[in-house]
């Protein structure tokens, strides 16, 4: 096992290398300056998710789409993520986090607009869509479409399911001392009740969850950085100057170099907020929309909330406090931030992350069951379901750091393909978003036979 988590954490290094930091961050500015720093349209975009308008075809409303999206990105890469990568990256890995969310905003725009477009129905009359029928409808490609459905389908059980599973149960022993196993039941059986409704009982749970969950969360953060005002002068900027210098060892923390820092911040940043991954549009594949930026201009919220706000909170959290000096890593080390409000700081994260963790193995079940009903059709959703509550118990008794590895590889096989689409039709988000976006048009129904 050893000598398999070591082949893991280097071929880790080698898909997030240099070449992957540049090919995301590249596709993240390239998108941004071709269309025009859409970021700039983010709080008309949290309008449009929070009204109620005229609905186009598709199997759940718009806002019922991005709860399910959120649902599977507000999660463990927002608690244990962040301070995985501080652990490991030191302070200034929060910037390149941060960074990585503002210009994901593109991309995740970029990504939702085209597998909106691109979607279909199936033979059930539900809709299904992604980077793979953007690859095998936009691209034909559809090769390439099928490489992304497998690694999403397996990339699903690391991310989507055992890091989840993992940090819930690990958290839940340090702080109840509840055994791993009883944990991990738990959510198991609580998975398999809403999965085997399909879709429509997974937005129906995530428009409920997902604000408590967000709200209770961001209210605890501000909490501990209100109690620690005096340090954050000096925690902003020990944060940007760790970004570009490294960290040297101080405390229990072992030092960082600048490449550590990127490298961490990008790659958490990414499992956070997803946009480059192309799981998120999945879910916005099948929102009631008239056309496909109306959509694309929702969904990208979530990038916003999830990372520029949710993580960069997290990450005040852990340098205001000082935790990130005691050398710990993942939830431990949030835990001991979170500490600093005696007895309720520590259940409030314990409850936080079980709500953040159910949501995004719901959230992650929809992607994951409609690239594999790309693969081998509709029959083949509910073996998976089946294999996907399993895969929460025995998620919930696994290791931590292995379980890290095996989902950072795998996030970044989903994401080359994908970034290969975006790049590729750059032309078709750019005359998408001047119709729709620039010229106002947001409420007009996309004629059918491109919609």
């Amino acid at each position: 096992m050893e000598a398999f988590a070591a082949l893991v954490g280097k071929l880790g290094n080698i898909v997030w290398g240099p070449p992957m930091l540049v090919l995301l961050v590249g596709t993240h500015l390239l998108l941004t300056f071709r269309l025009r720093f859409i970021q700039r349209y983010t709080f008309k975009a949290i309008k449009l998710s929070l009204a109620k308008s005229a609905e186009g075809e598709g199997d759940v409303s718009h806002f019922g789409a991005l709860a399910t999206a959120l649902a599977a990105t507000v999660g463990t890469g927002n608690i244990v993520g962040v301070a995985t990568a501080v652990g490991l990256g030191g302070p200034g890995a929060i910037f390149w986090l941060w960074i990585t969310g503002v210009f994901g905003i593109a991309t995740k725009y970029a990504e939702t607009l085209l597998s909106v477009k691109y979607r279909v129905k199936n033979e059930l009359g539900q809709m299904a869509g992604g980077p793979m029928y953007v690859l095998e409808r936009g691209l034909k490609m559809k090769w390439l479409g099928v490489l992304f459905a497998l690694f999403t389908a397996i990339a699903g059980f690391g991310i989507g399911v055992s890091v989840q599973a993992n940090s819930i149960a690990d958290m839940v022993k340090n702080t109840f001392n509840i055994p791993t196993w009883i944990t991990g039941l738990v959510i198991a059986v609580l998975t398999a009740i809403v999965i085997l409704g399909g879709i429509k009982s997974i937005a129906r749970v995530c428009e409920a969850l997902v604000p408590f969950m967000a709200i209770v969360y961001v209210l605890g953060c501000l909490i501990i950085i209100l109690m620690n005002i005096s340090a954050l002068p000096g925690a902003i900027a020990t944060i940007l100057k760790s970004a570009f210098t490294g960290q040297a060892m101080i405390g229990g923390f072992a030092g960082a170099g600048v490449m550590q820092a990127i490298r961490y911040g990008v790659a958490r940043g990414v499992f956070s907020n997803e946009s480059g991954l192309g799981s998120a549009p999945i879910a916005a594949a099948a929102a009631q929309t008239p056309n496909p930026a109306r959509q694309a201009l929702v969904q990208m919220t979530g990038t916003f909330w999830d990372t520029v706000v949710i993580c960069l909170l997290t990450g005040l959290v852990l340098v205001t406090t000082g935790a990130w000096q005691t050398g710990l890593k993942g939830a431990a080390l949030t835990k001991t931030a979170f500490e600093h409000i005696p007895v309720v700081g520590p259940i409030t994260l314990t409850l936080g992350l079980l709500t953040f963790v159910y949501s995004t193995i719901l959230g992650w079940s929809y992607y994951c069951e409609k690239a594999v009903e790309y693969l081998f059709g509709t029959k083949a959703v509910m073996p998976y379901r089946v294999l996907w509550v399993i895969a929460a118990f025995v998620g919930s008794v696994m290791s931590l750091g292995l379980v890290w590895d095996i989902a950072d590889v795998l996030n970044g096989m989903m994401a080359i393909p994908n970034l290969i689409s975006l790049i590729a039709l750059s032309g078709v988000l750019v005359a998408e978003t001047k119709k729709y976006v620039w010229e106002d048009r947001l409420e007009e129904k996309a004629p059918e036979e491109n919609f």
